[in-house]
C-alpha cells in the first residue's frame, strides 16, 4: 500500500470512530506504520470527524514529529510501545467505545477469559485489562507486558487500544471488543459470564494458529497469507484474492469450532 492510500485509510478510520460515537471532542487516535522509522498519526486537538489524509502527521519511532502542521497526540508513546514490541503490527487504534470503556473504568476483567469461540480466533486467548498508570513513560511500561500476548487491551480508567496488520484489522478488533463488552454486560444481568472450558479454548487457539493470526502463531512453513509474515521467517507467500482468503479463514473457524464443541 502506498503512503497516499495509507493516509486515506487512517483518515477513514478516524472519521468512522467519530461516526460510531466511540470518540468525542478530541478523543481517540490512529497510527499506521509506513516504515520502521516513519509512522502516520492523527493530529492532536482535532475532532476525528475532521481528519483527512492531508492533515495527518508523520512521526518517528520515538513519536517525535517529522512532518505536519499540528502536534503529535499525547498518547503516541502507547502506540510506539506496540510497534516496538510487535514487528508484525502495522496499525494501532485507540478510542473510547462506551461499553468496553465502562468495563475499563470499572477495572473489570470480564474480557480476560474468553467466552465466545469466534472471538478467540480473532483476538486470541485474552483481552487483558492494563493497570492504571500515570500518562507518559509509566503508562507505556504498564502496557508493554501485554503487547505480545494480546491484540487488544482495555486501558483501566481510559478506553481500548487495538492493533493489527493494517488499519482495517486494528479497527475491526476494536469493534469486536466493544461487541463482546456489550454481551458481557448483558450476561452479568442474567447469571454472569461463563468462560469457555480449556478443552474448547485449546482447539480454537489452534484454529487461530492455522489462520496465521497473532505474533506467536504465525507459521514458518509455506502458508497462504492475508498479511505479511515475520521478516525472519523463510516462507513462500501466496496471496489469494481477498474474497478467497476470507472464505478460507471462515472455513477454518467453522471446522475448529464444530470440532471443539463436539468434544465437550
Amino acid at each position: 500500500m502506498n503512503e497516499r492510500t495509507l493516509r486515506e485509510s487512517v483518515a477513514d478510520c478516524a472519521r468512522l470512530l467519530h461516526a460510531r460515537g466511540w470518540v468525542a471532542n478530541h478523543d481517540g487516535n490512529v497510527t499506521a506504520r509506513v516504515s520502521n522509522e516513519r509512522f502516520l498519526a492523527t493530529p492532536t486537538a482535532l475532532s476525528k470527524a475532521r481528519v483527512t489524509g492531508d492533515n495527518l502527521l508523520v512521526v518517528d519511532a520515538r513519536g517525535e514529529k517529522i512532518a505536519g502542521a499540528a502536534k503529535p497526540f499525547g498518547e503516541v508513546g502507547l502506540h510506539m510501545t506496540v510497534y516496538r514490541h510487535r514487528a508484525d503490527v502495522r496499525a494501532v487504534v485507540h478510542a473510547h467505545p462506551p461499553c468496553a470503556s465502562a468495563l475499563a473504568c470499572a477495572g473489570s476483567r470480564l474480557l480476560e477469559r474468553p467466552f465466545m469461540p469466534e472471538a478467540v480466533v480473532s483476538l486470541g486467548a485474552t483481552i487483558p485489562t492494563v493497570p492504571l498508570a500515570p500518562p507518559g513513560a509509566a503508562a507505556c511500561d504498564a502496557l508493554a507486558p501485554f503487547v505480545v500476548q494480546a491484540d487488544a487491551v482495555l486501558l483501566q480508567n481510559h478506553g481500548v487500544l487495538s492493533w493489527g496488520d493494517d488499519v482495517e484489522q486494528a479497527y475491526l478488533r476494536m469493534e469486536l471488543v466493544e461487541h463482546l463488552a456489550k454481551i458481557a454486560l448483558e450476561a452479568e444481568r442474567v447469571g454472569g459470564v461463563k468462560a469457555l472450558p480449556d478443552s474448547v479454548l485449546s482447539s480454537l487457539l489452534e484454529a487461530r494458529r492455522k489462520a496465521g493470526l497473532g505474533l506467536a502463531q504465525k507459521p514458518a512453513p509455506r502458508v497462504v497469507a492475508c498479511a505479511p509474515p515475520p521478516t525472519d521467517a523463510p516462507v513462500e507467500i501466496v496471496t489469494p484474492r481477498p474474497e478467497v482468503a476470507v472464505q478460507q479463514l471462515e472455513s477454518v473457524i467453522r471446522e475448529e469450532i464444530v470440532r471443539a464443541l463436539s468434544k465437550k
